[in-house]
């Protein structure tokens, strides 16, 4: 059985967690380019056993890229190279309900994607194949989620859309009124493509959304300041990391994960006749799907 390794993407500085060792900073190139920053590794020891965690800056240490700027297909391909098997999306966002103010976690079943100036598949001319996006993200990873949440006591829902948009500008008030009409939870610009390749990837994917902020529909919205978004976003921050080390260890000791259907996602996904596949094309999906293609000749 393939030993579990949790990825994180998400911010600076989720990776400091206490008891974390043999940590170090690994670069990884792939044949879409760089991810957005090195991949930090360690073990944590859990009560469950020994975690192994990789965790990438999305946006890159410091905040250098904007959303539409990542490179969604080099991070995804990064994490999977590395051996990851499940995927923890972290993400600040804006809430687009009444029922869902700031501090709490959302952990999204569902998305609307808005966006259109990105990468959004591995695949393409020379090797063609389509997944099933129908559940997004992972129902048994989702559940480790909501145990590891409900542990902590944080404020949190299962269950909820994000709406994904371009940005880097956030939304006009009629904007944010017509995702709220379409019954969206919040709003951010990160969660698209990401969900979408790491299904092609066959890597468990759960997003948990952290509302630092409503939207500009809600009345009280202007009067939102600098301050209080940084006091939300500081004690975000250290919930994800208690959520983070409590994950890593449900995982480890989870018997069901190797018969999940998201690591076989690709197993009638391939629409392209062997015969007709791009050489080229083939020897670089290998890295994420490899498990379909067969060994290197």
């Amino acid at each position: 059985m393939k030993k579990p390794v949790l990825a994180i993407l998400g911010g600076s500085g989720l990776y400091d967690l206490p008891g974390l060792t043999e940590t170090r900073w690994e670069t990884v190139d792939t044949p879409w380019g760089a991810p957005s920053d090195q991949i930090f590794r360690g073990r944590l020891a859990t009560a469950l056993g020994e975690a192994e965690l990789a965790f990438l800056p999305r946006h890159g240490r410091g905040h250098r890229i904007p959303p539409s700027e990542v490179n969604y297909r080099a991070n995804i391909a990064a994490l999977k190279m590395l051996g990851a098997t499940d995927v923890l999306s972290l993400s600040a966002v804006g809430g687009l309900r009444a029922d869902l103010p700031p501090g709490t976690f959302v952990v999204v079943d569902q998305f609307i994607d808005r966006t259109h100036a990105r990468a959004k598949s591995f695949f393409g001319t020379g090797l063609v194949a389509h997944v099933s996006l129908a559940d997004p993200v992972c129902p048994r990873l989702g559940d480790h989620v909501q145990q590891a949440l409900q542990h902590q006591g944080v404020p949190h829902v299962r269950g909820g859309c994000y709406l994904t948009i371009e940005g880097p500008h956030f939304s006009t008030r009629a904007e944010s009124e017509l995702y709220r009409s379409w019954n969206c939870s919040v709003i951010g610009m990160t969660n698209m493509p990401e969900a979408k390749l790491a299904r092609e990837a066959e890597l468990c994917y759960a997003s948990v959304s952290m509302v630092t902020d409503f939207d500009c529909w809600h009345p009280a919205h202007d009067a939102v300041t600098v301050d209080a978004i940084i006091e939300v976003l500081l004690a975000n921050a250290q919930a994800a990391r208690t959520l983070v080390a409590g994950l890593a260890g449900q995982i480890t000791a989870d018997p069901q994960a190797p018969a999940c259907a998201c690591r076989s996602a690709l197993q009638h996904a391939l629409i392209t006749a062997p015969e007709a596949r791009d050489p080229f094309v083939v020897e670089r999906l290998r890295c994420v799907a490899g498990r379909v293609l067969g060994p290197a000749p």
